[in-house]
């Protein structure tokens, strides 16, 4: 069972995405560019990773041999990445932050569990009960509350 701490450094996680968010958004309407905001974003993003990897203890990067079992669809993170930057900062000034928010929150529990029932990309697979699918609609009933 994780800790409290566990916990709360992934409450703290959710937290640094709506600040990301903001900051993306407050940045677009200053450079008066989505694109561009969202190219910086990822670009400190960038280098802050590369200082981190180069620092913390563990394996060197390096490609791995052809063959090796690697999957050409687990290099593509980035562009999901990108999508979610880009649509957040095109979206937090036209519905809120809190809105955007929350719906991202929706999309993510609702492909989460697809992804769970299913077992897609190597997940464990998990089925999806009544239990789970409750859960998914109290944040839909949440975003509409939000949304009020």
């Amino acid at each position: 069972m994780p800790s409290i701490f566990a916990y709360l450094l992934v409450v703290v996680a959710g937290c640094s995405v709506a600040l990301q968010q903001v900051l993306n958004a407050n940045l677009r309407a200053q450079l008066g560019s989505p694109w561009w905001a969202g190219f910086v974003s990822y670009f400190v993003g960038l280098v802050s990773m590369l200082a981190v990897a180069l620092t913390a203890p563990g394996p060197r990067f390096s490609f791995p041999p052809p063959g090796a079992g690697t999957s050409w669809a687990s290099w593509t993170g980035g562009v999901f990445g990108a999508i979610f930057v880009g649509i957040a900062v095109l979206m937090i000034p036209r519905l809120g932050a809190a809105t955007t928010l929350a719906l991202i929150v929706v999309g993510q529990m609702l492909g989460s569990l697809v992804f769970d029932h299913f077992g897609l990309l190597g997940l464990p697979q998990h089925s999806v009960g009544l239990v789970r699918l409750t859960g998914a609609a109290c944040l839909i009933v949440g975003v509409v509350l939000i949304r009020r």
